[in-house]
């Protein structure tokens, strides 16, 4: 196979700024200072090596003897077996160029394909008003009334971010697995704001007395740290490292939607997932960059990812620059009340939580009809909000399920 490689930094999407807020353009991944406090997977100087499935039996041998060519430390070794191959990260020692050393890798005949280990950080910010007894998206999405037709029970939802409260009365019995993929991130998996706060918008329990209802209150969740909070930081950041084996975990677990609320450039080894993941019929769904960027970000602008932008309160959001390149859907993303670590609710704002209602709906529609693919869903989406008098690609739960039963409402 033909040698590529990346070396674009990249960033991940978290709670995105409210529409007309500008944010940072990217975040570099930990400096050698921070590097004993910085889980392994977000250091400075790792490139990602993989290594061909039909070399198997010489991984180890190529693992050394890379080593020992290029003057590399090995930080790290899996497979992804979605993809079939073997992952050799490295890091390269501060006396050596970099570049230098990508350009070598990319025509070692040992290589299958090399890397920079990119960063993806948080980005955006969490209201902190008082708690309130209203989910105005749930119902501008008509997500309250589908729930009469269908609440997406048993359908698999992997949410790739940072860790759950899976212990939340609102989600305690809705997360069926967990995996960490960060260093020590097991230490805080149940105290992380993003993952909880999406996780609680997707398949908060309803008819419990307690707090809010979900999106898909009976889908089942599957939370896959790839993200984490460095200290003093309410921005989560992850890497390719993390990003890749958290997506090879979905693939694996038989995930029937993906939902990455991440943009940024283009990386060869998750695009590659991506591909594995929509080739075996999941439905993956990502968060667009803001209104104002050239181009709907990465993995967003995929052709089988269902790209997914915030409108505020009253349905509205600025049209992009990329429009006619890139269709997009709708949700709210504009103070949406959710779950947070500890027991608690609090709101939050951006196209993270626009993605995370999207993903929900379409676990509604799953429910209903399991083997709905990407362009069939989008489609639908499409569709049904335009039927219901909103600007094409508002997401329209009710109406989205009528079109599919093929009944005037639902």
């Amino acid at each position: 196979m033909k040698n590529r490689r990346a070396r674009n930094g990249l960033w991940l999407l978290g709670f995105a700024l409210t529409v007309g807020c500008a944010g940072r353009a990217g975040f570099p991944l930990m400096s050698q200072t921070a590097a004993e406090a910085a889980p392994k997977q977000l250091r400075e100087r790792q490139l990602i090596v993989t290594l061909a499935a039909e070399a198997e039996s010489h991984w180890p041998l190529f693992t050394r003897e890379l080593s020992t060519d290029y003057g590399l430390r090995l930080v790290g070794e899996f497979p992804l077996s979605s993809i079939r191959v073997q992952c050799i990260v490295f890091e390269v020692p501060s006396g050596k160029p970099l570049d230098a050393v990508l350009d070598q890798l990319a025509v070692d005949p040992r290589v299958e394909s090399v890397q920079l280990n990119q960063v993806f950080a948080g980005l955006g910010s969490v209201h902190t008003d008082p708690y309130a007894p209203m989910q105005h998206g749930a119902e501008l999405i008509r997500a309250d009334i589908a729930h009469g037709v269908s609440t997406g029970r048993g359908v698999r939802i992997a949410i790739v971010d940072t860790g759950v409260d899976k212990g939340h009365p609102d989600l305690r019995g809705q997360i069926m697995q967990v995996a960490n993929f960060v260093e020590n991130g097991e230490r805080s998996f149940s105290q992380d704001l993003h993952g909880t706060a999406v996780a609680g918008i997707i398949a908060a329990r309803a008819d419990n007395d307690i707090g809010i209802f979900g999106i898909a209150p009976e889908a089942q969740i599957l939370a896959g740290k790839a993200c984490w909070y460095p200290a003093g930081d309410t921005q989560a950041v992850c890497s390719s490292w993390t990003l890749a084996k958290a997506i090879d975990f979905a693939i694996a677990t038989s995930a029937q939607v993906v939902n990455l609320s991440l943009t940024g450039p283009v990386d060869r080894l998750l695009g590659r997932l991506i591909e594995a993941a929509t080739g075996r019929g999941i439905v993956v769904v990502a968060a667009v960059a803001e209104p104002q960027a050239p181009g709907p970000g990465f993995p967003a602008s995929m052709e089988n990812v269902i790209a997914v932008g915030a409108s505020d309160d009253k349905g509205r959001m600025p049209p992009p620059q990329w429009r006619a390149n890139k269709d997009i859907l709708k949700a709210p993303g504009f103070e949406i009340l959710t779950t947070a670590p500890q027991d608690g609710y609090d709101f939050s704002s951006g196209s993270s939580v626009a993605t995370a209602h999207v993903s929900g709906v379409i676990a509604l529609l799953l429910e209903k009809q399991p083997h709905l693919g990407p362009t069939e869903i989008v489609g639908l989406l499409t569709a049904a909000g335009s039927a219901s008098g909103n600007e094409i690609g508002m997401v329209d739960a009710c109406n989205a399920l009528a079109k599919l039963m093929q009944r005037p409402s639902c």
